[in-house]
């Protein structure tokens, strides 16, 4: 008996369905990961290779880095005079910095010369003063030969200060009839605003240059500007007139005795003058604020001048007295601070021991300055303290600066707030560069954190009666006067 055996299972197997396919290609690529954890699995074979990627990835990063060799160049050589000028002609800069315009491409072979052709008898002409520039060579610039502009620069600084010539200068340049073409025109009228009160013209006459001076009437006195506040202390007074520099000084002086805005009534009214002149010949000019008044709808008026003592300008109210200055004290030095006042175990003696000030941990050769104004009452070494310098603030009050490498003030010398007395060291009994700050009061020491620096100045003497005799002068001053303080008048100088 013959049995037939299939070829087939007995029981059928289902094929993958199309997307079971994909799934399953995605786990047998997931099966080799790429990027492998190097913090886990220590010593497998899957970590060997993560490794050697790693190592791979990292010289192929190193072997394809650019060299770290610094790229040879070369400055480029300084023009020549002659090129510097002609590049100086055509770049892009203001008029007011001397920049020209108007340069024409030189002639190329193409173009002819005209044998016989009409010449201009004068030409009239308008030259530049750039910033750092020279009256000669902004006349050679404008076509007047070497040597004739040489004598004017004479004749000019002979007179006045180049320097004291602002940029932007307009010259106004005559340029007379030539022999030929071969030649520079020669310079026939040079006129200009040297200063605010002084015009020069130099002419030509009898074939030489003469200088002439003519002064100029100028009104010296202040402009004084009162108005209402109203909505906006800016916005009024610039309505006014009040230049817009002069309204930011006026501002940061009422800022020291009022708070602005929030201090203002819109019924209270300014009061302003400032530094002004006129010239006869119409032109203006304004200067600082002298003057900062406030006429208050309710409460006390202020009235503040500027006044210069002891070298320092500041603002001083009508009786003579000063702002106030202080409410805290700024920081010797920028540094951490590393011991406190009061009982610690000292660093190097090793036992209990009080602290007498504050230590300031900082850089060695930090700059030290001075806490607040004061006098030097010492500079120099000061035993297990190190190069010191003590300063008597006045009113009781001092400060002392210890261990410092290297002391910048001397001994009776007056210091400002913020200026630079000395460097930070480790002189003396000291485990590091460091500063020791002390603090002290009518002779005692005390914590520095526990005090409030504030100062006024006070005028007296000779001082305050000139200082009230200037605020007098000044609030005599009516609106809208006029004085003339300088006569006109003619000067002739002729050029060697």
């Amino acid at each position: 008996m013959h049995v037939r055996r299939s070829v087939f299972p007995s029981a059928p197997v289902a094929a993958p369905a199309f997307g079971q396919r994909i799934e399953q290609a995605r786990a047998t690529a997931n099966s080799i990961d790429l990027v492998v954890d190097l913090g886990q699995r220590i010593g497998s074979p899957t970590w060997f290779r993560g490794l050697l990627t790693c190592t791979a990835l990292c010289y192929a990063a190193w072997s394809l880095a650019p060299g770290l060799e610094p790229l040879a160049g070369s400055a480029p050589a300084p023009y020549p005079d002659a090129e510097f000028e002609e590049a100086r002609a055509l770049a892009i800069a203001p008029l007011a910095f001397g920049g020209d315009t108007g340069r024409r491409m030189a002639p190329t072979d193409a173009v002819e010369p005209l044998a016989d052709t009409p010449e201009r008898p004068i030409l009239n002409l308008r030259a530049t003063l750039g910033r750092g520039d020279g009256i000669a060579a902004a006349l050679t610039r404008a076509g007047v030969g070497a040597a004739e502009a040489d004598a004017a620069a004479g004749l000019i600084g002979g007179v006045v200060a180049v320097t004291d010539i602002r940029p932007g200068t307009m010259m106004d340049v005559t340029l007379g009839r030539r022999p030929d073409r071969s030649v520079a025109r020669p310079l026939d009228r040079l006129a200009f605003r040297a200063r605010f009160d002084l015009r020069l013209e130099i002419v030509r006459a009898n074939g030489q240059l003469l200088l002439v001076q003519t002064p100029i009437a100028i009104d010296a006195t202040p402009l004084r500007i009162q108005g209402r506040v109203g909505d906006s202390l800016y916005r009024s007074a610039r309505a006014a007139g009040v230049p817009a520099r002069a309204v930011e000084s006026y501002i940061r002086a009422l800022s020291g005795q009022i708070s602005v805005p929030s201090g203002l009534g819109s019924d209270d009214r300014f009061d302003i003058i400032i530094e002004h002149r006129r010239a006869a010949t119409g032109e203006t000019e304004t200067g600082q604020l002298l003057y900062a008044g406030l006429l208050r709808a309710s409460g006390r008026d202020l009235r503040m001048m500027s006044w210069t003592a002891e070298g320092q300008t500041q603002w001083f109210e009508a009786a003579g007295v000063g702002r106030q200055v202080g409410g805290g004290q700024r920081s010797p030095v920028n540094g951490r601070l590393t011991s406190g006042f009061g009982p610690r175990m000292h660093p190097v003696l090793r036992y209990w021991r009080f602290h007498r000030g504050l230590d300031i941990g900082a850089a060695m050769g930090s700059p030290i300055v001075a806490t607040n104004d004061g006098v030097v009452s010492r500079a120099g070494w000061a035993g297990g303290y190190g190069n010191q310098v003590r300063l008597d603030h006045g009113s009781g009050l001092g400060t002392s600066y210890s261990h410092m490498s290297r002391i910048a003030v001397a001994s009776g010398t007056r210091v400002r707030s913020g200026q630079v007395i000395g460097y930070v060291g480790s002189t003396g009994m000291s485990t590091g560069p460091h500063l020791h700050y002390e603090m002290y009061r009518n002779g005692q020491v005390v914590d520095p954190r526990s005090v409030r620096f504030s100062s006024r100045s006070q005028l007296s003497g000779g001082d305050l009666a000139a200082f009230r005799e200037r605020l007098r002068v000044l609030l005599t001053t009516p609106l809208g006067a006029a004085r003339a303080e300088s006569a006109s008048g003619t000067a002739v100088r002729t050029a060697p």
